[in-house]
């Protein structure tokens, strides 16, 4: 299998004047964006940085962090993106667990590079004369024409068993888990993601979700892969995202639920010409039925997916019509096989039955698989059995064969002995028009173990009665109502969107503001 720096050969000897990359007034064709990334490889190397070696990466969806994505690829330099938004201590951690060699930052992560302790024994790369610098990022800018320059330039330096990068996985509890993955499973889940998409060449996309994270990783690869655009979004605004779809007719958005949510409610939306959109797809979370409905009469899609994935698997199903059956994340992707089996379950032999829902499982040797979390035999222990990845993810086959993903094993509800998915109850209290947003938890209850509370973000006003009405009159079974209504002005989520419910049911939210107590909660709401 090729690897990625060879991958990206491929655009630029296919189309090398056709546009790559746009960052607000910066714009490059592949041809003049492959020389850019070879003089920042070049500079790696010079710098100390060497096949196999790792580079830590804290910076925005800027140019030179999609750059330096591409340019690790070609040194066979494995990169380490982290949130920009990470502290001094997640910093000394990961520059330790990941052995990294070098630091690239910029202001907006400054502060944590010149706290972190690790950081000071590595050479620091700033951008935009951020503090705390060893050397500036414009030096690896600097062209080479030495001996040797052009037949580096011909090919690269790693294969596709090299590690092309890992990722740090969120760490809801205890330290983030770093994911490696090599450049074969890079290269087979960009791939997956065109055809599961089927992307045309030349397709352009927005480029906002993190890269740091694997959605936005797959949309910088993908679009090289169909000599396609990438357009920088470094941090997120409906207004420019919305102004870079029309300015350079963008055809295809891949965007976490929350995103989408806000392109709609932006004033500038019922402005804009986003005819140009054909395809959308999201991932992240799972999407409810009101966002569903609201998205396919704006933007009337050719094709609508909903792609269900992890850092470790990238794809483990894919629904190419997530308007059919809303709440599906359809089949297995291409390169996955997947099982359901019993939330107790110690092996993979222990199926669910159909309709019953239990942990979601995929096989290792899927052509996306990681093989195991790096410097973790702990994690591994816990999630790797007999060849296979216990997600951590629940959820069940309909009779059709269909996936539903109903939530996360550490977020189902247990209530009077009960286990409630708080993804069913979201979807139905989605559809009240006077819900804006919604997030449902479980809170320690003396009599029930934990009661089922909605955390609702309103789009006018609705007192907590009519909601249960509501809920009452839909095909929600009674012992999965809410017992409680809490109006808050938003929803705790996590940088690429994610809803934090443990935040919620910690009590770590603030409440609408000018709610009286008697909007919060339903009254006389029992068990029945």
């Amino acid at each position: 299998m090729l690897d990625l720096g060879r991958t990206f050969l491929q655009s630029v000897e296919r189309s090398p004047n056709a546009l790559a990359l746009v960052d607000g007034e910066l714009t490059l064709t592949y041809a003049q964006w492959h020389r850019i990334i070879l003089n920042v490889a070049h500079g790696l190397r010079e710098l100390g940085l060497a096949r196999g070696d790792r580079l830590l990466v804290a910076l925005q969806n800027r140019w030179e962090m999609a750059t330096l994505h591409w340019a690790c690829q070609f040194a066979g330099v494995a990169i380490v993106p982290l949130n920009w938004r990470a502290k001094a201590d997640e910093l000394d951690y990961c520059v330790a667990d990941a052995g990294v060699k070098a630091i690239v930052y910029e202001p907006v992560s400054a502060e944590a590079v010149t706290d972190s302790a690790a950081a000071k024994t590595v050479p620091r790369i700033a951008l935009d004369d951020a503090a705390g610098a060893s050397i500036s990022f414009d030096a690896l800018l600097v062209e080479r024409r030495r001996e040797g320059a052009a037949t580096a330039a011909a090919t690269t330096q790693a294969t596709a068993e090299d590690y092309s990068l890992i990722l740090y996985t969120s760490g809801t509890t205890g330290k983030a888990k770093g994911v490696p993955r090599r450049h074969r499973h890079e290269r087979a889940a960009a791939l997956a993601h065109v055809a599961q998409n089927l992307y045309r060449h030349g397709e352009r996309t927005l480029g906002v979700m993190p890269l740091y994270h694997t959605m936005g990783v797959r949309s910088l690869l993908s679009m090289a892969l169909v000599d396609g655009l990438f357009v920088c979004v470094p941090r997120w605004s409906a207004t420019l995202a919305l102004d870079s779809i029309c300015t350079y007719r963008l055809t295809c958005l891949y965007l976490v639920p929350t995103l989408y949510h806000d392109l709609l409610a932006a004033p500038e939306f019922a402005l804009t010409d986003t005819s140009s959109v054909t395809k959308l797809g999201f991932a992240g979370a799972p999407m409810n039925d009101g966002l569903l409905r609201r998205l396919s009469a704006a933007f009337h899609p050719e094709l609508f997916v909903n792609h269900y994935g992890s850092s470790e698997v990238y794809t483990f199903s894919i629904g190419q019509d997530a308007t059919l059956k809303p709440g599906s994340a359809g089949r297995a992707g291409i390169n996955t096989r997947l099982r359901v089996v019993k939330l107790d379950a110690k092996s993979p032999d222990e199926p669910a039955q159909t309709g019953e829902e239990g942990q979601i499982i995929a096989d290792l040797l899927g052509d996306e698989s990681f093989e195991g979390y790096w410097n973790r035999p702990d994690a591994n222990a816990k999630s790797l059995r007999d060849g296979w990845y216990f997600t951590g993810d629940t959820g069940y086959f309909d009779n059709d064969g269909d996936l539903y993903v109903s939530g996360r094993v550490d977020d189902m509800i247990i209530s009077g002995g009960e286990n409630i998915s708080p993804v069913d109850i979201e979807s139905v209290l989605s559809l009240h028009p006077a819900v804006d947003e919604v997030a449902v938890a479980g809170v320690k209850d003396e009599r029930w173990g934990q009661r089922v509370v909605a955390f609702i973000k309103r789009s006018e006003y609705v007192e907590a009665q009519t909601l249960d009405d509501f809920c009452r009159a839909s095909d929600l079974v009674n012992f999965k109502r809410p017992r409680e209504y809490v109006f808050v002005d938003d929803i705790p989520k996590s940088p690429v969107g994610k809803i934090l419910r443990r935040k919620l049911s910690a009590g770590e939210y603030e409440p609408e503001h000018g709610a009286t107590q008697p909007d919060r909660t339903t009254k006389g709401v029992t068990h029945d």
